[in-house]
């Protein structure tokens, strides 16, 4: 088997050892490449869990997305995709 063999001519043998070759490095790369989502103060976070600014800010202020908060002042960011992980992982412990 070479680099110019079309891939119809593989037999299912060599294609799953060809795919179990090159899958590690794939996943890998896949991962690295996952973006960070930001959403921008109280009403950012208000948006994203689609509930009032108030209710954001009890969320905010119960330490529950700690992890995924930085403030500066009064400028906060807050990692979208890490908070709602983070609010899953606490409405399961209090179930």
């Amino acid at each position: 088997m070479n680099l110019n063999t079309p891939l119809w001519q593989l037999t299912v043998g060599e294609f799953l050892e060809l795919q179990k070759r090159e899958s590690p490095i794939k996943q890998e790369s896949v991962a690295c490449k996952q973006e960070r989502t930001f959403v921008y103060g109280i009403s950012g976070l208000a948006g994203l869990l689609k509930c009032s600014n108030a209710t954001a800010q009890k969320v905010k202020n119960s330490g529950i997305i700690d992890k995924a908060t930085s403030q500066f002042g009064r400028k906060i960011a807050i990692d979208a995709n890490l908070a709602l992980e983070l609010i899953q992982k606490s409405k399961v412990k209090h179930r």
